[in-house]
C-alpha cells in the first residue's frame, strides 16, 4: 500500500512548479526534493533548496524524514540539515514538548503538506528553543542581520539549479494550503475513487496502479519503476 500511496503523491507533485521532485535511484521511498519559495514577500524567494526524504515502510502511517542538503542558518533547521519541525514528529501528543495531536503527524497528512509548512517555517521561525542557537539569537537581536545572511543562501543556493530548470516566480506557480483528509482510515481505500487526493488542481488525471503493477516494484526490477512511470 505505501509504494501505490507514495506513487501517487510522487506523480502529483510531479505537476506543481513550487517544489522539484525526483526518484532517488528509482526509489519510491527515496526522494530528491528541492524546495522553491515563491512568495515573493519572503526572504527566500528565489532560492532552489535541495533537501532528500526518506519514507518508512508504513509510511503513511509514520511521518517521513526530511533533512536539508545544505543547511540554512535558520532557528529550526539543525546544523545538519534536519528540522525541529511538529509535522514530522510521531502521532500522538507528547507531554515533554508540549505539542498537540493535531501539529504532529497524522496518517491524514501527505507529502505536499509536509513540503508546504516547511516552506512556511522558513519565514515564520520559532526561535524560543532553536534548534540552531547562534541563528535563532541573530534572529532575535540583529534581523536585519538575519535577512542579509537568508539573502546570501538564497544566491548560493542558485549553483545548485539544475541546467534547463526554468525557475518559478509568484506569477508562475502558486501554493495551496495543505489538505488533510478528515478520515486517516481513506488511505486503505485509496483505489475506491479517483479524487483520492480531492482538493488539489494537480490531482487530475492521476494515475491508479493496480496491484499486480504494484507486486513487480517490490519484485526489486530497477526498471520496472521507471518505464511505469513513463506508461
Amino acid at each position: 500500500m505505501a509504494e501505490r500511496i507514495l506513487m501517487n503523491e510522487f506523480k502529483a507533485l510531479l505537476k506543481e512548479k513550487w517544489v522539484h521532485v525526483e526518484l532517488h535511484n528509482d526509489d519510491i521511498f527515496k526522494w530528491d526534493v528541492a524546495l522553491l519559495p515563491i512568495n515573493p514577500d519572503s526572504i527566500y524567494y528565489g532560492g532552489y533548496f535541495k533537501a532528500t526524504m526518506r519514507f518508512p515502510q508504513n509510511y503513511p502511517y509514520s511521518p517521513p524524514e526530511f533533512r536539508f542538503r545544505k543547511a540554512l542558518h535558520h532557528p529550526n533547521i539543525y546544523p545538519d540539515g534536519k528540522l525541529c519541525i511538529s509535522i514530522l514528529h510521531a502521532p500522538g501528543e507528547d507531554a515533554m514538548s508540549g505539542e498537540l495531536a493535531s501539529e504532529r503527524w497524522s496518517p491524514a497528512q501527505r507529502v505536499e503538506s509536509v513540503l508546504i509548512s516547511i516552506i512556511s517555517l522558513l519565514d515564520d521561525a520559532e526561535p524560543s528553543s532553536p534548534a540552531n542557537v547562534d541563528a535563532g539569537i541573530l534572529f532575535r537581536m540583529d534581523p536585519e542581520a538575519y535577512r542579509q545572511r537568508a539573502k546570501a543562501e538564497v544566491e548560493k543556493s542558485k549553483a545548485d539549479i539544475p541546467a534547463g530548470f526554468v525557475m518559478p516566480t509568484h506569477e508562475t506557480a502558486i501554493v495551496r494550503e495543505p489538505v488533510e483528509k478528515e478520515d486517516p482510515d481513506f488511505w486503505a481505500d485509496s483505489d475506491a475513487d479517483s479524487d483520492v487526493f480531492g482538493g488539489s488542481d494537480s490531482d487530475e488525471g492521476l494515475q491508479q496502479f493496480s496491484d499486480s503493477e504494484i507486486d513487480e516494484l517490490d519484485e526489486g526490477d530497477d526498471d520496472s519503476l521507471e518505464d511505469t512511470m513513463k506508461a
